[in-house]
């Protein structure tokens, strides 16, 4: 009886930790990332991510944010240009959970298992990477990407959104040792 009342609090849990987003960067060491103080969006490039128009003014807007508190400004001559592109990918789940072993009735008739279930479950998710390519030399300076669970996030789309970029955009400028 008391697994019943635990159930909802491990569920609860386990779904909690699947709204984080992973993060990761790669850049090019040889760059002095202090030079950088304007930047521009690559709009031929922004163009080709095939996501909706507004989700892409969304993923601006919060680049645009993210930028703006590390005190890069918008500019037609800029020094760095941003692009950004998506993947997405369904994932599909299939757990079997066994009641007890005998004979009886499981799915189908199975003399070896009694009262066992199959629980499918789906979740879709999403990458988002950022591009920052230095606007004299065409030349990829830094890309940062996060992933995480888009399952269910239609309502707080701006949100997650945000957090998207924001954990991605916490590696800029990139700590270099």
């Amino acid at each position: 009886m008391k697994a019943l009342k635990i159930l909802p609090l491990i569920i609860l849990f386990v779904l909690g930790s699947c709204s984080s987003v992973r993060v990761n960067s790669d850049f090019d060491k040889n760059v002095n990332f202090s030079q950088y103080k304007t930047y521009a969006f690559h709009k031929n490039g922004i163009d080709k991510v095939e996501i909706s128009d507004l989700d892409k003014k969304r993923i601006l807007r919060a680049i645009e944010t993210e930028l703006g508190k590390k005190g890069m400004t918008k500019s037609e001559n800029p020094d760095v240009l941003v692009t950004f592109f998506t993947k997405e990918r369904e994932q599909v789940d299939v757990t079997q959970y066994n009641a007890g072993w005998g004979y009886g009735w499981g799915y189908g008739w199975n003399p070896y298992l009694w009262g066992g279930r199959t629980y499918v479950s789906s979740s879709t998710e999403g990458t988002l990477y950022i591009d920052l390519v230095d606007a004299k030399k065409k030349e990829l300076i830094w890309q940062g990407m996060g992933s995480g669970d888009l399952t269910q996030v239609q309502a707080k789309k701006d949100e997650r959104i945000n957090e998207f970029v924001a954990k991605i955009m916490a590696q800029y400028p990139p700590q270099t040792k």
